[in-house]
């Protein structure tokens, strides 16, 4: 098997492909290898050119209302972004958000974006909070960035960092089961009421017990790999997340088992940071690795990509700190054609965001995760339903967003001091 490699096969939304296979010989990666990945990584990301005159902001605020944050950012000429936050941990990460985040981006020229992105960490020696606790504060601030940038130039965030041309405007998606701990009968009726629901042609399920944990019922992911293809039929794309379950020889085992009953991805296998047990894995069978959200170091995924221990890069939108980040992996991803398939956190508009960046990415996978409509927060949008239709998200083209918050909703925000 070490002699075989894999690489995921572009498809347009209409093809309905999953994972190709290619073969290639294994060899170690010389310095020009990781050169050609340090290139993608140093290109910039926001089109600068849209905008002739400076962007100075004026003001960063963070507001709250039942639990609900929005960051808010204006220029010094008026101009306004908006920005849900990341829900589930806002609520212990606003003071990070307040006191070191936000105060960094006042003053400064929003046009510089990519810079100010690199530059924040070394704000009051922020990086010394390196994860989540930095990323999604950082993220929050950038997404709202990038929604006062498209409304001054009257174009969507996915054409700011798409170089101008919105290459995905319809989004193929696949249906996530977050369902631990049931009987595979019940896990597999739920997965196919999700898929029937919107149509949906490809489904992911879970295995492992999470991070090392043991699984419960015990021999739950085995029977579930073992019913899964049957279940879902030959033309269901079909991935198992693993959320970091096995080690090295854990890994191997399930893989080839996975391997066995044609399912399409074997996503996060092993521990974000265990890069040798990724590597092992890797070299040990054929079904494309998919990284999961868990990773937050630009480094980490560098070596994930140089190694070919990944063949679909995940990175989160929050997590990872932004979208201008999460291109720059995207990037290194197509250097050995590799796709870029978004990680998605179940909170707020990060299923519109998710299309944002999408739309922006050349080497994007063939199904992308859909979590459902966020319902507690009133939106409007002209151009799309936001709605998986036959299996389909059409992407918003209005500027910024691409969708419009009910002031009214807004206004029932205060500001977090």
């Amino acid at each position: 098997m070490k002699s075989s490699r894999r690489t995921f096969l572009k498809s347009g939304v209409s093809a309905g492909l999953g994972v190709g296979t290619m073969g290639a010989s294994m060899h170690n990666f010389p310095e020009e290898d990781y050169s050609k990945l340090d290139e993608a990584i140093s290109k910039p990301v926001l089109d600068r050119s849209l905008f002739t005159s400076p962007v100075i902001i004026e003001s960063v605020s963070l507001l709250e209302h039942d639990g609900n944050y929005i960051c808010r950012v204006r220029s010094k000429d008026g101009a306004e972004g908006i920005a849900v936050g990341h829900n589930i941990s806002m609520g212990y990460l606003y003071p990070i958000q307040v006191k070191l985040v936000n105060p960094f981006f006042i003053g400064k020229d929003a046009r510089d974006l990519d810079s100010l992105i690199d530059n924040v960490v070394l704000h009051k020696n922020l990086y010394k909070y390196q994860g989540y606790a930095i990323w999604i504060p950082i993220a929050t601030v950038e997404i709202a960035i990038l929604d006062m940038l498209g409304r001054i130039a009257l174009k969507s965030m996915g054409a700011l960092i798409g170089g101008g041309t919105i290459h995905q405007k319809q989004i193929a998606i696949y249906q996530a089961n977050e369902n631990r701990g049931l009987e595979a009968e019940e896990s597999i009726r739920r997965i196919k009421h999700s898929r029937d629901e919107f149509n949906a042609r490809a489904v992911k399920f879970k295995i492992g017990g999470r991070e090392g944990n043991a699984e419960k019922p015990t021999g739950i992911s085995r029977k579930l790999i073992a019913m899964m293809r049957k279940a879902m039929g030959d033309d269901i794309t079909i991935y198992a997340d693993a959320n970091g379950s096995y080690n090295a020889k854990e890994g191997i085992e399930i893989g080839r088992l996975l391997e066995e009953y044609r399912i399409d991805l074997f996503e996060q296998p092993t521990s974000t940071d265990w890069y040798e047990d990724w590597k092992a894995i890797a070299d040990a069978v054929r079904i494309p690795i998919g990284s999961g959200g868990g990773e937050v170091s630009m480094r980490g995924f560098r070596r994930l990509i140089a190694t070919e221990s990944v063949q679909m890069v995940q990175q989160d939108i929050y997590y990872f700190g932004g979208m201008i980040r999460c291109m720059k992996v995207a990037r290194m991803a197509e250097t050995k054609g590799y796709v870029c398939t978004p990680h998605i956190s179940g909170t707020g508009l990060g299923y519109i965001y998710m299309m944002q960046f999408v739309s922006a990415l050349t080497n994007a996978g063939p199904f992308h995760e859909f979590k459902g409509l966020a319902k507690n927060i009133p939106i409007t949008c002209n151009t799309s339903s936001l709605k998986p239709e036959n299996g389909i998200l059409h992407l918003p083209t209005g500027v910024g967003s691409g969708v419009e918050i009910d002031p009214d909703f807004i206004s029932k925000h205060k500001i977090v001091s």
